[in-house]
């Protein structure tokens, strides 16, 4: 007996709820959850439903959906709930999201599968390896790029990668990546976008004097820190703290923004729109 996810998104008309539900009620499978938006200005309909359990094998299950497909021109997913997402993590010196992700996923607070960490960098080998996660180190340079990334993407597909993310990954991602797995690469900017991009968004905030200081986790494009924000998170800061205490401060709030937004994506919470994110949170 098995639980199911089935995630879909459509153009937005009369009759979806409907259609998706019937498949369920005649073949007597029990509705759990169920979250649904219709976005008045793109015109598309999203949709997260949790059903079962059941003994009907996955490719049964998903000949009556794939019936519905032209008429409601819906794109879907149905995938177990056991079913654990496989992640690759990408890190170059600045570990506490690496670590962050390590741990909850070994003790079981995010349904994934970290199948390897990639890094610019050494510093992290033994970490991985304490959770007996393979480590490759790939150095990059301006003149490397290319041949490092062709690397990357090899692993992905050798490795039937379903996600990328990006803990603290201090390199700008080729266009070329970004277009193979777009949708499928999340990274966590230190500082609330759109504001205070770049390398040093802490030092920035405290030149301005900011009483809040964030981060967001996003969806990558070729556009740096432009893609579609996923989530943000706060903490009150005051003039007594100078970029090292507001660093330590922010670092707490990006493993945790990070982590929701890992955990919304392997749950099939999370939803592409145009250049905004549905989140069944």
């Amino acid at each position: 007996m098995a639980d199911y996810i089935l995630t879909l998104s459509c153009p937005d008309k009369s009759g979806i709820v409907h259609a998706i539900t019937g498949v369920l009620a005649a073949r007597s499978l029990n509705i759990l959850d169920l979250n649904q938006f219709s976005d008045p200005v793109s015109d598309r309909f999203f949709m997260r439903v949790h059903f079962g359990p059941t003994e009907t094998p996955l490719a049964e299950l998903r000949e009556p959906f794939d019936a519905l497909v032209p008429d409601l021109r819906m794109e879907y997913q149905l995938r177990p709930v056991s079913q654990k997402t496989r992640v690759l993590v990408m890190v170059s010196k600045i570990g506490h999201c690496l670590n962050d992700l390590l741990f909850r996923s070994n003790a079981g607070q995010l349904p994934i599968e970290i199948c390897l960490v990639v890094s610019n960098h050494p510093e992290f080998a033994d970490l991985a390896k304490s959770y007996n996660v393979p480590f490759i180190h790939l150095p990059v340079t301006k003149e490397t790029k290319q041949e490092q990334e062709a690397q990357v993407l090899e692993l992905i597909s050798k490795n039937n990668i379903e996600l990328v993310v990006l803990a603290r990954y201090m390199q700008v991602l080729s266009p070329k990546i970004c277009e193979a797995m777009s949708g499928r690469i999340i990274n966590i900017h230190h500082s609330f976008l759109p504001s205070f991009k770049g390398a040093k968004p802490y030092h920035q905030a405290y030149e301005r004097g900011v009483k809040i200081i964030g981060a967001t986790a996003h969806f990558v494009t070729a556009d740096l820190d432009e893609g579609p924000i996923i989530e943000q998170r706060v903490a009150r800061v005051d003039h007594n703290m100078g970029p090292t205490a507001l660093t330590r401060e922010g670092s707490n709030i990006e493993s945790q923004v990070l982590a929701a937004a890992v955990g919304w994506y392997s749950q099939g919470r999370l939803f592409l729109n145009g250049t905004k994110t549905v989140v069944f949170n």
